[in-house]
């Protein structure tokens, strides 16, 4: 009987325990759940990033090797082909706190397309600060990037910056009587790194003519906007079909003869011609006044350039041709450098002062030219059509670049 009494107030004690432990349970679901549902309602803030010299990315990922870019020395002095990187803090980048980022993050991201192993760990970061505001991407460049000033390796700091635009112009897809100025693709056989024929080469002689027939893409009105486009290296042709149609084409670089590069407005100066610019107004006026001379500007210049031809989505409508990098070019956020210098989809802070034009700010290097050599030597890409054209022509004046690498 004892027994049975003990057994059974175990048991009304057992009862009781589990009774208080469901009801305890009860209530933490139910708080649980109403936590839940408030997360949920709440928007996601972006990432609060860490403070300046602190990293969220392993080390590791941070500092994988992407190009020949010596590891620093013990001033923090890095040495980058034919260029000297010195480390200097983020108040030492004239202007950078008044540039507009979001106009750059464009530029960043089609650089994110194809990063390198140097950027690549960074741009899951810096797509999502695409929506943040110019407070958080200054913030995140200076707790992820170490600014270096670029100097040549005898330490000039300063050096020259031109433009570059991507020119409009009106074709037709047949040759004409108005339209008689062809544009090239690459003839067969055509070999990287091999001299091929001259310009006066192509335009005179039977065998370069035979290895080119057939391979015309369109046909220009005139053979300056036809040198303009070869020295710009693509465009947007204008074209008028053989039935007659209209429609919009870009033709990008597709390869050049290997012959050396000459400027045909250093010729006309050597001529006496002391009005050369605007260009290519001035050119033109020349060229209208010495018809008999013009093939004799043009052959100065020996080499040439073949084209191919590549649709234009509406969605590409706004950005320019594809740079060296391989992604599309933006307005006025992305350079041309010596790839010796400057490895391409580097963030580069640009600062430059002309009689016209005044920058201050971030562009990426996404494109090369074989003019374009030197330490701090920088290609402006300016844009499409006219207007972009026009500020180009105005741009040769001292440049100083930083790069902005990976802490």
């Amino acid at each position: 009987m004892n027994t049975s009494i003990s057994k059974a107030a175990r048991a009304s004690s057992s009862n009781k325990i589990m009774a208080i432990f469901f009801q305890f349970a009860k209530k933490f679901l139910i708080i649980g759940g109403v936590l839940w549902l408030s997360a949920c309602a709440v928007k996601t803030p972006l990432p609060a990033w860490p403070a300046p010299g602190q990293s969220s990315v392993p080390p590791a990922a941070v500092n994988q090797p992407a190009s020949p870019v010596s590891a620093a020395d013990a001033t923090g002095t890095r040495v980058q082909g034919k260029s000297r990187w010195v480390p200097v803090r983020w108040t030492d980048l004239p202007g950078f706190e008044n540039d507009t980022l979001f106009e750059a993050w464009n530029a960043w991201i089609k650089s994110c397309e194809r990063p390198g192993p140097t950027y690549a760990p960074l741009c899951p970061e810096i797509r999502r600060l695409s929506i943040g505001s110019p407070e958080e991407q200054r913030a995140w460049m200076m707790s992820r990037l170490q600014p270096y000033r670029v100097e040549s390796l005898s330490g000039a700091a300063e050096g020259l910056l031109t433009s570059y635009y991507e020119p409009v112009f009106r074709a037709s897809r047949q040759s004409t009587a108005a339209y008689a100025v062809p544009l090239y693709q690459p003839p067969a056989g055509l070999a990287s790194r091999k001299p091929w024929f001259s310009r006066q080469d192509i335009e005179t002689l039977p065998e370069a003519q035979a290895a080119l027939q057939g391979r015309e893409i369109a046909w220009l009105e005139d053979p300056i906007d036809a040198m303009l486009l070869h020295i710009q290296g693509s465009g947007r042709l204008r074209l008028t079909e053989a039935d007659g149609s209209q429609r919009t084409v870009r033709v990008a670089f597709a390869g050049t003869n290997e012959q050396p590069y000459r400027s045909i407005n250093q010729w006309l100066l050597e001529q006496g011609v002391s009005k050369i610019n605007p260009w290519p107004d001035a050119t033109k006026a020349w060229a209208a006044q010495n018809p008999l001379r013009v093939s004799q500007l043009l052959w100065s210049n020996p080499r040439y350039i073949f084209f191919k031809e590549e649709a234009l989505p509406e969605q590409d409508a706004g950005f320019g041709p594809r740079g060296a990098q391989g992604v599309p070019l933006t307005a006025g956020r992305s350079i041309a450098v010596d790839r010796q210098s400057i490895p391409y989809g580097t963030p580069v802070w640009l600062t430059s002062s002309g009689p016209t034009v005044q920058l201050q700010k971030l562009v990426l290097a996404q494109d090369t030219g074989s003019a374009i050599l030197g330490a701090v030597r920088a290609d402006y890409f300016a844009g499409t059509g006219a207007e972009a054209g026009a500020l180009a022509s105005k741009v040769n004046q001292p440049l100083k670049l930083w790069v902005l690498w990976p802490r």
